[in-house]
């Protein structure tokens, strides 16, 4: 059994979030008025390119407009770039309290759903290794 095998997995998956976080500030320019009209900008990364579907995308656009959020450019098919006025950050204690998360960067089922594959998967590996044990255990007693 190679267990450099889960290490590698991690080592591979976070490299990949490095390209992608350098990929995203080379994508996202700012231009005059971004800079002195004191707007704030978040990137929301969908999983399994969810923004390809168009209602997908139009929810999302009117959910992030509630907080004030303007869309500003769609990256690819999972990640959108919004900017809106800092100003509006004297109304997000009211949408927490209404269950929208201003800040939010993920959309979509991403981090409950890739959760569940782990958990899958270690269990699954912990069931092999307990056969394993087992067959050696009873193969030593005649």
């Amino acid at each position: 059994m190679n267990s450099m095998g889960p290490i590698i997995a991690a080592s591979a998956a976070a490299a990949a979030v490095q390209r992608r976080a350098e990929e995203e500030e080379r994508m996202a320019t700012y231009n005059m008025d971004d800079l002195q009209n004191d707007w704030e900008f978040k990137i929301v990364h969908g999983n399994q390119e969810a923004f390809r579907n168009h209602a997908v995308l139009t929810k999302l656009v009117a959910e992030e407009k509630q907080a004030g959020w303007v869309l500003l450019e769609k990256f690819d098919n999972s990640r959108i770039r919004f900017k809106r006025q800092r100003a509006m950050q004297a109304h997000d204690e009211q949408l927490i309290s209404q269950g929208l998360d201003p800040y939010r960067t993920q959309y979509g089922t991403f981090l409950a759903k890739y959760t569940m594959m782990i958990a899958a998967m270690a269990i699954a590996a912990l069931i092999f290794m307990l056969g394993i044990y087992l067959m050696f255990a009873f193969s030593r007693n005649p």
